[in-house]
């Protein structure tokens, strides 16, 4: 996203975030806004809200994400739904811009009356959505890695922090691959630029140059120019956080430069991207992730079958439709050990929920509102699956400000 295209999208979520204090909000004993809630609890259902990229270049890895919220509420219902109420959905498309999450979101919040809203994949489309669950104090399940430095009391976050995905996938490289430099490549928005600061900083302290850094916007098909710099500076990998139908564009630029010997690794290229994009593009290339479908514990084996059984048996299932599924089971076993709808019940209740995910087993840190994950790194088969060829052992626990970390300096 250029920088004139951020700014206006930040404009606009502070616009709809002032828009929705001054319409519903209420006057605390101090004078200042207060959101009041309009979700009824009364009957037999509750709304969620799900919100999505059912359109647009996003909407290549956000359909499924829909899909998997949709089978995770089904499922629920069929067991009887949270608290005895069955989840009625009501289902927005972001449409690829953040402006129009944030709108999207404020609908959902104040007049469709949702619990809780789950979806969002850009951090350009998080940021926007922020200042608008905060002044309405409404929830948001966040289902897609990030680049952490994040943690507000109105979110939880159910992908990967930078500690659980982009150090293990680094570390990897490191260790097993044994590289020295590194050349990173990215969308030209929140995640992949933060993201690629925090890697600069992991380079410096572990003796690995970044011999290159490019980026594109969203949707951007000419990766010529950027392919030609990878070429000429020869660097031992790429680290790539190119998100959506982008990656398309970039991988048959790099591979017709003759490329493929010098590895990538992708942390946003799951096994849908793979089926959109053909596993011949892409076999043998490497992912950090904390879901695969191959994973071989009977939980996962159900969700699969399950998901297939529902969508086709030529679907695969992928790191952040998994971690939506669980963001939403997750959601319930807060609410019941809350015994309540409420924010304010949930947040206190969240700590230590856990959940038998299909990635392993998951707990919410109640601190920072991120979950444990395991990490794993990947290798792209001709089937278009993803073979996990490393994990850690155990699951990591969630730093999304890097704090545990001495090389790391915020602002640097």
């Amino acid at each position: 996203m250029n920088p004139r295209t951020q700014l206006l999208a930040t404009v606009a979520a502070t616009a709809v975030a002032a828009t929705v204090l001054a319409a519903c909000g209420t006057k605390s004993e101090d004078g200042s806004a207060a959101a009041s809630s309009c979700v009824d609890t009364s009957g037999d259902s509750i709304k969620l809200g799900f919100l999505n990229s059912l359109s647009g270049t996003m909407a290549i890895s956000e359909v499924t994400v829909s899909n998997a919220l949709t089978m995770a509420a089904e499922e629920i219902n069929a067991d009887g739904g949270i608290l005895g109420k069955q989840i009625e959905i009501v289902q927005e498309d972001g449409a690829s811009q953040p402006d129009t999450f944030a709108e999207k979101a404020e609908k959902l919040i104040n007049s469709d009356c949702v619990a809780a809203v789950f979806g969002g994949w850009t951090s350009s489309s998080r940021k926007a959505m922020l200042p608008v669950f905060e002044s309405l104090d409404s929830l948001l399940f966040y289902p897609v890695q990030y680049e952490g430095l994040e943690a507000s009391d109105n979110i939880f976050y159910t992908g990967a922090t930078t500690n659980q995905q982009i150090l293990p996938g680094l570390e990897y490289l490191k260790d097993e691959v044994g590289i020295t430099s590194l050349f990173l490549v990215g969308s030209d928005y929140v995640f992949p630029r933060t993201a690629n600061d925090e890697i600069k900083q992991w380079a410096e302290a572990n003796d690995v140059e970044i011999v290159g850094e490019e980026y594109q916007q969203l949707g951007e098909s000419e990766w010529g120019p950027a392919i030609e710099k990878i070429a000429s500076a020869q660097p031992d990998a790429v680290f790539n956080t190119i998100n959506g139908d982008s990656n398309v564009a970039f991988f048959n630029a790099y591979f017709a430069k003759g490329l493929k010997e010098t590895p990538v690794v992708s942390v946003s290229i799951a096994e849908e991207e793979v089926a959109a994009m053909g596993p011949e593009l892409l076999e043998g290339q490497l992912t950090a992730w904390n879901y695969y479908q191959t994973i071989d514990t009977p939980v996962n084996a159900a969700f699969v079958s399950a998901y297939k059984a529902k969508y086709g048996q030529d679907k695969p299932t992928s790191d952040p439709m998994e971690a939506a599924y669980t963001s939403l089971y997750l959601y319930k076993e807060m609410v019941e050990k809350a015994e309540s709808f409420d924010v304010a019940d949930i947040q206190d209740a969240a700590d230590g929920v856990t959940f038998e995910a299909p990635e392993g087993l998951v707990t919410v840190d109640g601190d920072n509102h991120h979950i444990t994950k395991t990490g794993r790194i990947g290798v792209i088969g001709a089937d278009g699956l993803i073979t996990t060829v490393w994990e850690s052992e155990e699951p990591i626990v969630p730093d999304p400000f890097l704090e545990g970390y001495d090389w790391y300096s915020a602002g640097s």
